[in-house]
C-alpha cells in the first residue's frame, strides 16, 4: 500500500512537471477540404449529421460570417499559413504536378505560421494534405514543420490507394510511404498518435490537421453509406454518398477530440475547425443558404463553417457574426503564443472577438483565383467585399457583378448597372489589390513551356 501510494505521488509529480513545462496553449487547426456550410448540421437542419463538429461549436464560439480566402485549395492554404493574400505569396491558383497546368509557386522566403510558432518554442506538425509544392524548397519540413505525415498532392485518385495519376505522394517527412486503409482513417490515427506523443513532451504544439475529405472522389466507407441509406431510403444516391462521406469525417474528428481529452490536453488546447472553400455542387455537396459553390465567387464558394473551442477562455455556446477570412487564424495563433504579428500581414487577429470584444475597424476582403483550361484560359478573376458591397467576376470572361450583401445576402439581384457610383468606388480598390499581387511571380523561374505551332 505504501509503495503504491509513493508510486502514485511520483506519477502525479511527473505529470505536474510536464504540465508546468508546457504552460503555453496548444494550437490545433482542423481543416476540411470542400466542406460546404450546409453540410454542417449546427448551422441549420441538414440531412448530414455532424455531432462532433457541432460539439466544437456548442463548447466554444460559432462564427456565421467567415469566408475562405479562395474558392479552391492551394490559394486558401497559402493564405492560411502566411497571413497574406494568396497572390502576395505566389499562389493565385492551384499548384499541380503538370508544369503546363500549374498556377502557383509558393514563395520560399515568406515565413509560415509554423516558422513563427517554432521560433516561439512550439513543436510544429502537419498531418494530411499539403498541396503547396512537391519538391524543395516547398515541402513541409522546409516550411517550418518539424513533422510531416501526409499527402503532398492536390487530390487522391482513391482514398484507399492514395495515388494521384498513379504516383505516390504519401510521405513521412521526406520518406515515401505506402499506408493501408481509408485516408480519413489514416490521418486520424496519425493525429491521435501525435497528440499522445505530445502529452509527454516538454513543449507546446501546433498541429495542422488537413483532411482530404470530403473532396471528391466521394468514397465513404460502405458501412457509413449503409447507415445513411437505412436512415433516409429515399435520398438520392449521389447525395447519400456525400452525406455518408461527411459523417465519416465527423466521426473521425470526434476521435481526435477524444484523444485530446484522454491525453489530458483538452483544457489547454485551442481548436479551430473550418474548410478551405465551399462544397462542390457537381458532387451533391451543400452550401445552403448561399448561392453557388466551389470555384464560384458567390458566397457558396466562399462562406465556410468556422468555429473555435478554447476551454476556460471562450464561453460555450457563443456566436459571432464577424466577417473575416480563414487566414485570420495566423495572427490569432501568434498572439495566443505570445508573438507580436508583423504589421505587414493582411490578416486580422480574431483574439478580441474570442475574448468577447469587437473589431470595429472596417476592412476590405479580397479574393483571387487563376486557373487554366478552356473555361479560364490561364486568366485570373477577382472579387472584393467592402462596406457590405461585393464587386466580383465569376470567371475571367464574365462582366462585373455587384451585390449589396446586407440587404441581399443570397446574391439574387445584380446591381452593377443601377449603382455605377459604387462600381466606380470599388474598382480602383480592387485594381490596387491586383497590382500588389502582380508583383509576386506565380511560376518558378524556369524555361517557358513549349507552345505548339
Amino acid at each position: 500500500m505504501v509503495h503504491s501510494f509513493k508510486t502514485l505521488v511520483l506519477v502525479c509529480l511527473a505529470f505536474q512537471g510536464v504540465a508546468g513545462a508546457s504552460q503555453k496553449t496548444n494550437l490545433l487547426i482542423i481543416y476540411a477540404d470542400d466542406l460546404g456550410y450546409g453540410d454542417v448540421s449546427t448551422y441549420h437542419a441538414s440531412d448530414a449529421s455532424t455531432p462532433n463538429i457541432d460539439r466544437l461549436a456548442s463548447e466554444g464560439m460559432l462564427f456565421t460570417g467567415m469566408r475562405a480566402n479562395c474558392t479552391v485549395c492551394s490559394p486558401s492554404r497559402a493564405a492560411l499559413l502566411t497571413g497574406l493574400y494568396a497572390d502576395r505569396v505566389g499562389v493565385p491558383g492551384v499548384i499541380r504536378t503538370d508544369s503546363n497546368d500549374t498556377w502557383g509557386y509558393f514563395k520560399p522566403d515568406v515565413p509560415t505560421l509554423a516558422d513563427e510558432l517554432r521560433k516561439a518554442g512550439y513543436q510544429t506538425a502537419i498531418i494530411g494534405k499539403w498541396h503547396l509544392g512537391y519538391e524543395s524548397p516547398n515541402i513541409p519540413n522546409e516550411r517550418g514543420f518539424d513533422h510531416f505525415h501526409g499527402f503532398l498532392g492536390d487530390m487522391m485518385d482513391s482514398y484507399t490507394t492514395h495515388l494521384r495519376d498513379g504516383i505516390n505522394y504519401m510521405r513521412l517527412n521526406s520518406e515515401t510511404i505506402d499506408p493501408r486503409g481509408h485516408a480519413t482513417d489514416i490521418f486520424t490515427d496519425w493525429a491521435c498518435g501525435y497528440v499522445r506523443e505530445q502529452a509527454a513532451a516538454a513543449k507546446p504544439f501546433f498541429l495542422y490537421l488537413a483532411y482530404n475529405a470530403p473532396h471528391f472522389p466521394i468514397e465513404p466507407p460502405a458501412d457509413y453509406l449503409g447507415k445513411v441509406k437505412k436512415r433516409m431510403p429515399a435520398l438520392d444516391e449521389k447525395r447519400a454518398m456525400n452525406v455518408a462521406f461527411v459523417e465519416h469525417l465527423d466521426d473521425r474528428i470526434g476521435k481526435v477530440l477524444e484523444a485530446l481529452k484522454d491525453a489530458g490536453l483538452e483544457k489547454n488546447t485551442i481548436v479551430v475547425f473550418t474548410s478551405d472553400n465551399g462544397g462542390s455542387l457537381h458532387h451533391a455537396q451543400n452550401n445552403d443558404p448561399w448561392r453557388g459553390g466551389k470555384q464560384d465567387h458567390y458566397d457558396g464558394g466562399l462562406r465556410v463553417p468556422f468555429m473555435v473551442r478554447w476551454p476556460g477562455r471562450i464561453q460555450p455556446g457563443t456566436r459571432s457574426g464577424y466577417q473575416g477570412l480563414n487566414f485570420d487564424i495566423f495572427p490569432t495563433f501568434l498572439e495566443i503564443a505570445g508573438v507580436t504579428p508583423s504589421p505587414g500581414l493582411d490578416a486580422v487577429s480574431l483574439l478580441p472577438v474570442l475574448e468577447g470584444a469587437t473589431i470595429s475597424k472596417p476592412r476590405d476582403l479580397y479574393f483571387v483565383r487563376r486557373e487554366g483550361g478552356p473555361g479560364y484560359g490561364g486568366k485570373s478573376y477577382e472579387a472584393i467585399i467592402s462596406d457590405g458591397w461585393k464587386l466580383m467576376q465569376n470567371d475571367p470572361y464574365r462582366t462585373l457583378e455587384l451585390y449589396q450583401l446586407n440587404s441581399d445576402p443570397f446574391e439574387k439581384q445584380n446591381l452593377v448597372k443601377s449603382h455605377p457610383a459604387v462600381v466606380s468606388r470599388l474598382s480602383p480598390r480592387l485594381r490596387a489589390h491586383i497590382q500588389i499581387g502582380g508583383a509576386t511571380p506565380w511560376r518558378k523561374m524556369a524555361p517557358a513551356p513549349k507552345i505548339n505551332p
